[in-house]
């Protein structure tokens, strides 16, 4: 019984021990086999495996503190009760260090669940804000890029503006020099027309000097 004992107090310890510090790959198999014992029916053999020893270390205390009352009375105790009373505190004291190693190798555990999944968290973070990071770099250099675009369309703008605005100055130009042109064809037009009654009324005017001549030579 005590071989079985120190054995289980062993296994406890070197449990807790490696769940504690970080030993290669040791913590992550203890983790796996205190999971495993969590699962199924070994939870169940695990939970009646407790309870019988908190039943036995609850009569061992019984069992102390009942010698010790029978002594108390007696003013002695025999050697038979001195070996019993050593024996179930012996035995009481390695099921308390037993059960209390389990109670921490679970606390312990729990907790390690606990921070691995919190680790998992906070890299599902670290990725979901690099990618955000990325993405915006990726935000900010299309922006830049846009910017580039529009300074260039603006550039662009103000250059087609420039030119139409030229364009028009050119076209009232030639616009004001068609007015002036059409003005002077009517000039020439009306001088033309002028021209012609002249010389319509010059030839009128020879004509009739040709037919003086005529009647005075006659």
């Amino acid at each position: 019984m005590l071989q079985l004992l120190f054995l289980v107090l062993f296994a406890e310890g070197a449990a807790a021990f490696l769940l504690m510090v970080k030993i290669g790959p040791l913590r992550e198999l203890v983790m796996r086999s205190i999971d495993q014992l969590k699962m199924g029916p070994s939870m169940v053999i695990v939970k009646t495996l407790a309870c019988t020893a908190l039943a036995i270390f609850l009569s061992s205390v019984f069992g102390v503190v009942k010698i010790q009352n029978k002594g108390a009375k007696l003013g002695t105790v025999t050697p038979m009760d001195q070996v019993i009373w050593g024996t179930q505190l012996l035995d009481a004291s390695l099921l308390g260090f037993i059960l209390f190693l389990g109670l921490v190798i679970d606390r312990m555990h729990r907790y390690l669940q606990k921070l691995t999944a919190l680790k998992e968290t906070i890299g599902s973070s670290r990725k979901e804000v690099e990618e955000l990071q990325k993405e915006n770099r990726t935000l900010k250099e299309k922006e830049e890029r846009t910017s580039r675009e529009m300074r260039i369309l603006q550039e662009e703008a103000s250059n087609l503006t420039q030119k139409s605005q030229r364009l028009n100055s050119e076209l009232e130009e030639k616009e004001r020099r068609a007015v002036s042109a059409e003005a002077h064809v009517a000039s020439l037009q009306k001088q033309s027309e002028d021209l012609l009654l002249e010389y319509d009324r010059l030839l009128e005017d020879n004509q009739l000097l040709q037919t003086q001549a005529l009647s005075f030579r006659g």
